[in-house]
């Protein structure tokens, strides 16, 4: 597997352990066993192993980072669902091999969504991702970044708008 050239956010430490406590819709987690395993974490960036401990909470990734930069993203300030260890224990966090996309199947189809360091969104691109997962990422996140005013940029599914992961300006 190639190296890639951006590097994908998971969800940072400080806001997992927030999330484990009250999501971002002000609610409280309700952790669960996966029997079966199979959907995306994002605090660690891979899939759901069968058996773990998880809990699917809102996640507003815009708000928290436009609390970080001072960002006012207005109407844009979104949340949905998203899949994270419900333990701090339980997360390693992502691999450290900086090899591959996380989620990155061949024809599955996402949406780069473009935002500036204001919040809002300025652009995006329907993305199939093709067999090299790798290089069609990294050929879709350059275009994204040519645009000078593109600050971040998050990889979302298309069937359901969750969001997978955050890309920031190199």
């Amino acid at each position: 597997m190639a190296t890639i050239a951006y590097h994908p956010r998971p969800i940072d430490p400080v806001a997992l352990k927030e999330l484990r406590d009250t999501d971002d819709a002000g609610r409280p987690p309700a952790p669960y066993t996966d029997p079966e395993g199979g959907d995306p974490l994002r605090c660690c960036l891979r899939p759901i192993a069968p058996g773990e401990h998880v809990a699917l909470v809102s996640y507003a990734p815009l708000r928290r980072w436009a609390a970080d930069t001072g960002a006012t993203p207005g109407a844009y300030d979104e949340q949905g669902p998203v899949f994270i260890h419900a333990e701090d224990e339980d997360c390693a966090g992502p691999a450290p091999d900086g090899e591959g996309y996380p989620f990155a199947r061949p024809a599955a189809l996402r949406t780069l969504r473009r935002y500036n360091a204001e919040g809002r969104i300025i652009g995006g691109r329907l993305f199939e991702i093709p067999e090299d997962t790798t290089a069609g990422f990294d050929t879709a996140l350059a275009e994204a970044f040519a645009d000078p005013e593109v600050a971040l940029v998050h990889v979302r599914a298309v069937e359901y708008g969750c969001f997978h992961f955050e890309v920031r300006r190199p």
